[in-house]
């Protein structure tokens, strides 16, 4: 197709050549004219069909790895999302390689990937849980049209930069009357200038026509580009001279996802309520956009032919130059003019395009993994309320980390709620108590984002999720671990303080410091959030804090995980156990690496 094209512009300079040296009829230049945009067309066909096989395999590529527990790296990481001072995601692995969004995430558009991470910081209420969960049940099955949402359009995530879509579309709308009247007047001007050189053959009339358009039309270009780039008169912006091409194929893109949407018809009230949205004055969304596309092809066209009237008139074809110039002088002032109107009738709505379609991608990233992972269920959405000591509540049976391979995975009962309001975890090193802390909390996540769970079951109330898992001093920030800790854990004390009862996930608690204020520290900030109505689990390696249990029992229970030696190698059940654990397996850890330290009586 390339040879083609080539050869087909190569005849189009001959033939000029001849018609220029030898005479040859002009007429033969419409045959390479017509010729070369077909080719231009059909080799974007083909370009499209080859870009949107490499899709399709990468598609099925990456879906292969997450069934078989390979995935962590073929995906869109999130890591922009990754925020230090955020109560639980840097502690759950929400973003970042091999994390949550990862395993989730099939959004091609920076919105969707946006709503998808807003899901799973900020846990939802019930209505809207469960009005998701409907969501993907209903697109759970629905894999071609994941394949074609999957082909749709180009390389979304890069081309569609949606703060600056945004930003143009909503921008205020400049000044037109002067742009408008000088258009349409000079419009009819060139038209009945053109009516009298095919009558009479004169053309100084059409000549005077050109150089009044290129003189007024050149005083009117800031205005045009206002128009065209989204900003004010005067004011700067990137691609102000291509900003339609930029924004119309931004748009174009969403365009090709819309489209397929558009086809299907939903049951479900979450679906079939965006569904509606996809249709503006009596039309498919799709095809308005479409109309903005057009008019950046026009004007992309006219950039190119605008040394066409010169080639003409170098040939000596006066007239034909003339009349091809005034022609091409007037497509910029109607196509800014078209695009006024385009943004003026449609401009607000850009953001509601924009967000139905964010919000089709989230539910169908959930919709993938309900369909790869059959087995797991919608957790039961509850509200607990009156006489029970807490409302909150989380009953999971075999739940499971979803991000660990499925082969190693080891799965642990977890109630919580009613009589039963903490768990203190104990264990040696290495024995799995930080791991059931983030397989309660990404289980809570996905719950309370409307996904399925790693569970055979789970009940749960609405809550607010907070962790200490991954906190960690700052050199630039001057603040050790123990003081980091500290304000993570008043971040947690205020949210305590909220309508909806939290969720605690506290690793190694207090264990910056000594054992006594250790004790008493956790004491005291337990049993505050105990009395707000929290739920939540601790983890120590200090047996003395295991204590804690006893003194705000019958609230809180002991736990723990045991390990063993086999030889010199430490074994491990990950199986969590009654009661507090009875012995360490640090100088058991340290000889197992060569550490010269004598053994434990």
């Amino acid at each position: 197709m390339s040879y083609a094209r080539l050869a087909t512009f190569a005849a189009f300079v001959l033939l000029a050549l001849l018609a220029w040296r030898a005479g040859l009829s002009l007429w033969w230049l419409l045959v390479p004219t017509a010729i070369f945009p077909w080719l231009v067309r059909r080799h974007d066909q083909v370009l499209r069909a080859r870009d949107a096989a490499m899709r399709g395999i990468a598609f099925y590529e990456r879906g292969l790895a997450r069934l078989e527990d390979r995935w962590a790296g073929t995906g869109e990481p999130g890591d922009r999302f990754q925020e230090d001072d955020h109560v639980y995601a840097n502690d759950l692995d929400l973003f970042g390689r091999g994390s949550l969004f990862e395993l989730l995430s099939l959004a091609r558009t920076r919105s969707g990937e946006d709503t998808l991470a807003r899901w799973l910081t900020s846990p939802a209420e019930a209505p809207e849980i469960r009005a998701r969960q409907d969501a993907v049940e209903e697109l759970s099955p629905a894999l071609d049209l994941r394949e074609r949402l999957a082909l749709a359009g180009a390389d979304v995530r890069a081309a569609v930069h949606t703060d600056r879509l945004l930003e143009w579309a909503q921008s205020p709308m400049p000044r037109r009357g002067a742009l408008q009247a000088f258009t349409w007047l000079l419009s009819v001007g060139a038209l009945m200038a053109i009516a009298y050189v095919a009558v009479t053959g004169t053309w100084w009339q059409l000549g005077t026509v050109v150089l009044l358009q290129a003189t007024v039309f050149n005083r009117l270009r800031e205005q045009m580009d206002a128009i065209v780039s989204g900003v004010d008169r005067g004011g700067s912006a990137d691609f102000v001279g291509d900003a339609l091409t930029h924004r119309a194929l931004d748009l174009a893109v969403v365009a090709d996802l819309l489209q397929h949407l558009e086809r299907e018809q939903f049951r479900s009230g979450r679906l079939a309520s965006l569904r509606s949205r996809l249709t503006a004055d009596g039309l498919p969304v799709s095809q308005i956009i479409r109309r903005l596309h057009r008019l950046s092809e026009i004007r992309d066209s006219a950039k190119n032919l605008v040394l066409f009237p010169l080639g003409l008139f170098l040939m000596g074809q006066l007239e034909a130059a003339l009349v091809l110039g005034a022609l091409l002088q007037l497509l910029d002032p109607h196509v800014a003019l078209a695009v006024d109107r385009w943004r003026r009738r449609h401009g607000a709505q850009v953001p509601a395009w924009l967000e139905t379609v964010a919000q089709f991608e989230a539910l169908s990233s959930l919709s993938c993994y309900r369909y790869e992972r059959v087995e797991d269920p919608f957790p039961d959405v509850v509200t607990t309320d009156g006489a029970t000591i807490s409302r909150a509540l989380f009953e999971g049976i075999q739940l499971g980390h979803p991000l660990l391979p499925a082969a190693s995975m080891v799965r642990n009962d977890v109630h919580l709620g009613g009589d039963t309001q903490l768990l203190v975890v104990s264990g040696s090193n290495m024995s799995g108590k930080s791991t059931l802390l983030r397989t309660v909390g990404i289980n809570a996540v996905l719950a309370l984002a409307g996904a399925p769970v790693r569970a055979v079951s789970l009940r749960i109330s609405p809550l607010a999720i907070g962790a200490t898992l991954r906190i960690q001093d700052s050199l630039q920030e001057g603040r050790s671990r123990f003081y980091a800790e500290i304000t993570r854990i008043r971040q947690l004390a205020d949210l305590a303080h909220g309508s909806v009862p939290l969720l605690f996930l506290l690793d190694e608690l207090f264990h910056g410091t000594n054992s006594h204020d250790r004790l008493v520290g956790a004491a005291g900030v337990l049993r505050s959030f105990l009395d707000r109505g929290a739920i939540g689990l601790i983890t120590t390696h200090d047996l003395a804090l295991t204590a804690v249990a006893d003194e705000l029992s019958p609230r809180a229970v002991n736990v723990h995980f045991e390990d063993w030696l086999e030889g010199d190698d430490i074994r491990f059940d990950y199986r969590m156990k009654p009661g507090p654990v009875t012995r360490s397996n640090a100088i058991a850890l340290m000889r197992a690496v060569g550490l010269d330290v004598p053994s434990a009586t």
